[in-house]
């Protein structure tokens, strides 16, 4: 298994590189890993410069599967009709499906079909924004491969990272994966409607993960039924065109 992101023997993340399918001894794989984040990084940099040039807004959601990130986008997009342009890049490993829940909305949406890489690359971000084209304006919604682990590694060259966390899974996990809550920018805790009915603590789960990312903003919405979502819109609205100043400076 690959140490940089778990996705198997075989890397699909650049298929230029034919050497990151060997895995040679310590030091040469921690070299080889070095290789590519630092290629994705390069690549990360053009599509920050790149959306910064047209004006465009770029948000990475990442959360495990399930948590609820389609359907989160499907109510955003067809509340914020009108306000402005939305597109939606959409990351899975397989099918189309998901993308054709956004494209029902009548948003534009384009598929990346990762195999069995377990994460979306600057590199496949970067020839889709191309394809979008979207105008000055707009908002870019990356939904990442469902993974709470190997997407935190990869900056897409996203102003904004949003992790989301249902109720259906435990309130603990910021302190089980802290890295994708290191870098976040917010903290969506979804499926807020079902609290009656599983063991979750809203307060603990943000007091956890501000452990981690002190400060972080967190936000307790509904997809389902719309509670807390007018406090996410004017979230996302705040964030349209600006760049993330810590993320234009540093990269990350």
């Amino acid at each position: 298994m690959c140490s940089v992101c778990g996705c198997g023997e075989t890397h699909t993340h650049d298929p230029a590189g034919p050497e990151h399918h060997h895995h040679g001894p310590d030091t040469r794989l921690l070299r080889l890993e070095q290789d590519l984040l630092a290629r994705n990084d390069r690549h990360a940099a053009g599509n920050r410069q790149w959306l910064a040039a047209r004006g465009v807004g770029a948000v990475n959601l990442m959360a495990s599967p399930g948590a609820g990130k389609t359907t989160l986008l499907v109510r955003t997009i067809r509340a914020c009709a009108g306000r402005w342009p939305i597109m939606v890049i959409e990351g899975d490993q397989q099918t189309s499906l998901d993308t054709e829940r956004i494209r029902a909305t009548g948003a534009t949406a384009l598929q990346i079909n990762t195999g069995k890489g377990c994460h979306l690359d600057a590199h496949q971000v970067g020839h889709a924004l191309e394809r979008l084209a979207p105008p000055p304006g707009a908002m870019v919604l990356i939904e990442n491969v469902g993974n709470l682990v190997c997407p935190a590694g990869f900056d897409l060259g996203e102003q904004y990272r949003v992790v989301l966390l249902s109720v259906t899974e435990g309130d603990d996990k910021p302190l089980k994966y802290p890295d994708i809550f290191h870098r976040a920018d917010l903290l969506l805790i979804t499926k807020i409607d079902l609290l009656p009915h599983v063991d979750f603590d809203p307060r603990r789960c943000a007091e956890l993960a501000r452990r981690i990312r002190p400060g972080l903003p967190v936000l307790e919405v509904s997809a389902r039924n719309g509670e807390g979502m007018e406090q996410w819109y004017e979230w996302l609205a705040s964030r349209r065109t600006g760049s993330h100043p810590g993320r234009e400076a540093s990269g990350g």
